[in-house]
């Protein structure tokens, strides 16, 4: 499947098919704490924001979106630009082949060449797996390098259920003295 499977930068065009990939996780899974699907509107603008700064990807088979993973700030005070916050959804075919790794090594590549030297994660977590949360995104952010720095209890509602939240922390270089400043992502 990696072979035929290109990772290119999303374009607000794509904003129609990444929602109905999102949507499912809205509709149907507590992975997003979002109860409502957003707007095509709302989403497309959501998609030019993070651009504006940040890779926003999309991982596509043959003319089909399978997939998005993009970053966005982690806090907005100057001394955080070398943190990005991460994020990554497959459609739900996709899953278990290998995407999600190849959209966030490219992710972090273009992170390392903006010169951002910490990626976080927030990831809706069950203390019991259900039938709309399980374990799995905490285990592939383990898999990608990313160690556990963070429990917030029950913080999350959804389906009547409360859910944890946890934070997860990858280092994509080393801390110098003089960092050099993030630029703006561009796209190759």
């Amino acid at each position: 499947m990696a072979e035929e499977i290109k990772i290119r930068p999303a374009s607000p065009k794509d904003a129609a098919a990444l929602l109905e990939i999102y949507r499912y996780y809205v509709e149907k899974t507590a992975i997003t704490f979002e109860w409502e699907t957003p707007s095509l509107e709302e989403f497309r603008g959501r998609i030019e924001k993070t651009l504006e700064r940040y890779p926003y990807l999309v991982a596509e088979e043959e003319g089909k979106i399978l997939g998005y993973a993009y970053a966005g700030p982690y806090y907005g005070r100057k001394a955080y630009d070398w943190s990005v916050e991460v994020t990554v959804y497959l459609a739900r075919d996709a899953r278990h082949k290998g995407l999600g790794k190849k959209l966030y090594s490219t992710l972090e590549d273009g992170l390392r060449q903006m010169h951002v030297l910490n990626a976080y994660a927030c990831i809706a977590y069950p203390r019991v797996e259900d039938e709309t949360l399980t374990r799995n995104s905490a285990d592939f952010h383990a898999r990608m390098g990313y160690r556990l720095i963070g429990t917030f209890r029950d913080c999350g509602y959804k389906f009547g259920r409360w859910y944890d939240m946890i934070w997860m922390e990858k280092m994509l270089g080393p801390h110098p003295d003089r960092p050099k400043p993030v630029t703006a992502w561009k796209p190759k």
